[in-house]
């Protein structure tokens, strides 16, 4: 038996661990994000949800709404309010990508998300989106309205694709 051609193994390889784009249900999505991320229960709802998926295996999806500041919800804006992957190289940076198409194809004019300020928004830069502000970290919680935090509550970087 002769052993296989290196060449060969090497495009087998980079075509199963290719990924594309596939719709997902919120419920499925939102499943995945309970299961996977590391410091959010999903979202209340969504406008769309994206899956990336490698060879026949779900590895991460986007969860994208309308924005979660009064502010920026002009009725053009949409927000990432979720993403979550399994550590696949790559898939941050390409749901990313794939929200913004997406959101554009829609009619929107931008779509912007939130990271915390100690992470380096890596895969947001390499999918273009540029840093467009800092908002400081606060509780959700009011005294005519209390809640638990159940997220961090440190600065947050506001990114954006237009």
């Amino acid at each position: 038996m002769t052993p296989p051609d290196p060449q060969q193994v090497a495009e087998i390889a980079g075509r199963l661990s290719k990924l594309q784009a596939a719709p997902i249900a919120f419920a499925d999505a939102a499943v995945f994000v309970q299961e996977h991320h590391r410091h959010h229960t999903p979202p209340a709802g969504h406008k769309f949800s994206i899956a990336a998926v490698a060879a026949d295996r779900l590895v991460g999806v986007v969860i994208v709404g309308r924005p979660v500041s009064r502010h920026r919800d002009d009725g053009l804006t949409l927000e990432v309010t979720r993403l979550c992957t399994v550590g696949h190289p790559n898939a941050c940076s390409f749901l990313y990508g794939a929200a913004a198409r997406a959101a554009f194809a829609l009619g929107y004019a931008r779509i912007g998300t939130y990271t915390l300020k100690s992470e380096p928004g890596t895969s947001l830069k390499a999918a273009g989106w540029r840093l467009i502000g800092e908002t400081p970290g606060r509780s959700w919680s009011v005294p005519s309205r209390p809640r638990a935090d159940k997220h961090p509550i440190e600065p947050k970087l506001l990114w954006e694709a237009a």
